[in-house]
């Protein structure tokens, strides 16, 4: 589990046959469960200026390759204890967005992401999502877009300041909306949770 809080933007060194070699000043273990711009995935070789990861096909099949170059956010799995912050992040990534406009305002910036219809369900105004493992706040839900407004802060500590129309974005949506819609979808099945159950899920986090 994530928080959607970047540890460091890390250097793209290599990435073929499925492994990503990432410079970075973190040093991780083999085996642990970092986010590299939003995806979950494990550690398998540990370098003398950083560490490798390994992508499943999956995964290959749901992200956007391209977004493996130049620098890229990195996040370690939380660990017990840890202070909480940010959101629930899971690191599976939903669909892939694409930067719709950007529009300067008095104390940040817009963005405009476009996505898929069937991820739209999902954002909520108001509510959680991830970009590219960053946790930002939802502004405002269209039928195929949604508004965010970025502080320059995070513009600062992120790669997002560097995104143009046009560019190719990594979304994750809110865990416990994609619960709720899927169980409400389902709820004629005889196995469906009741709200009950629901709430029992929520209690966990």
């Amino acid at each position: 589990m994530f928080t959607g809080l970047i540890r460091e933007i890390a250097a793209v060194k290599s990435y073929h046959n499925n492994i990503l070699s990432l410079q970075s000043l973190y040093k991780p273990n083999i085996g642990d469960s970092i986010a590299v711009n939003g995806i979950c995935l494990t550690v398998t070789k540990i370098n003398s200026n950083g560490f490798e990861v390994e992508l499943a096909d999956e995964t290959r099949s749901i992200i956007d390759a391209d977004r493996f170059s130049g620098k890229v956010h990195i996040e370690p799995a939380m660990a017990i204890g840890d202070k909480f912050e940010g959101h629930i992040v899971q690191g599976h990534v939903d669909c892939i967005g694409s930067v719709k406009s950007i529009t300067k305002k008095e104390n940040g910036v817009d963005y405009r992401i476009e996505v898929p219809q069937r991820c739209i369900a999902y954002i909520v105004p108001k509510g959680s999502i991830a970009i590219d493992g960053v946790s930002l706040t939802v502004n405002e839900v269209s039928a195929d877009s949604f508004r965010l407004t970025i502080i320059p802060h995070t513009i600062k500590e992120t790669l997002i300041g560097s995104y143009k129309i046009g560019t190719k974005v990594h979304i994750e949506t809110d865990m416990f909306a994609r619960y709720i819609a899927h169980i409400l979808a389902h709820k004629e099945t005889n196995n469906s949770p009741t709200w009950e159950d629901i709430e029992k899920i929520q209690s966990l986090y």
